[in-house]
């Protein structure tokens, strides 16, 4: 059987964090407060690089700038965000990663902390259709409550998430060749340590003297 590549995404295939930039972008646009906004920003961002991240908190937070926003406005806001900012962060080494795995057939999901609203439009630029994302509670009437719906993908989450998603096709990732997880972060240590080829992918100096330690393989992307 084929192998399963699963992608981490902000720091891994993006050289930036989509979650956080779209805060930016929610201020640049004038739908945040430039100061408290941007501050609080910052502050549910450095508790996540601490790995100390309370998502609940931080959903509710990061969706208050745009979830009673109509849909379409909130489409013309993602595609800008998009182009102006997340395209400028699309590496061709990072494409031709995640093209050598589809070459290969293997079996390809995107598993990322961010929300699903966020990072749909981005899985579409690697062109991979399975995206395992923090999922959005919706009312009646379609619209983002600002709560999680099921489990989060972050830390632990991603195993039960990825685990789910096999089960749902009758598939465990022991049925595959080999297992890999890229990633750049010592949040996705849970995931590294349960896949049979963990990759540390333009690593943080924490992650890197793991993967050094454990003898893992470091891929470097974004250097010039």
């Amino acid at each position: 059987m084929t192998a399963l590549a699963l992608f981490d995404l902000d720091g891994t295939l993006l050289e930036g964090d989509s979650d956080h930039a779209f805060g930016q972008f929610m201020v640049r646009l004038g739908w945040a407060d430039a100061e408290v906004f941007a501050r609080a920003n910052d502050r549910f961002y450095a508790d996540y690089l601490a790995g100390r991240l309370d998502m609940h908190a931080y959903v509710a937070f990061a969706t208050s700038a745009w979830r009673e926003r109509d849909a379409r406005e909130l489409q013309r806001a993602l595609d800008a965000f998009v182009d102006e900012v997340i395209r400028p962060w699309l590496h061709p080494e990072a494409l031709a990663l995640v093209q050598r795995h589809r070459d290969a057939g293997d079996r390809i999901a995107i598993v990322t902390a961010t929300n699903e609203v966020v990072t749909r439009p981005i899985a579409a630029l690697f062109g991979v259709e399975t995206l395992i994302a923090t999922e959005l509670e919706r009312d009646a009437r379609g619209r983002v409550t600002g709560a999680i719906r099921g489990t989060p993908s972050y830390r632990e989450g991603k195993i039960d998430r990825v685990t789910a998603w096999l089960e749902s096709g009758g598939q465990r990732c022991e049925d595959f060749e080999r297992c890999i997880f890229y990633s750049d972060s010592t949040n996705d240590l849970p995931l590294l340590e349960r896949v049979s080829h963990p990759v540390a992918t333009n690593p943080g100096p924490a992650l890197e003297r793991i993967a050094v330690e454990r003898g893992w393989p470091i891929l470097r992307l974004f250097d010039s």
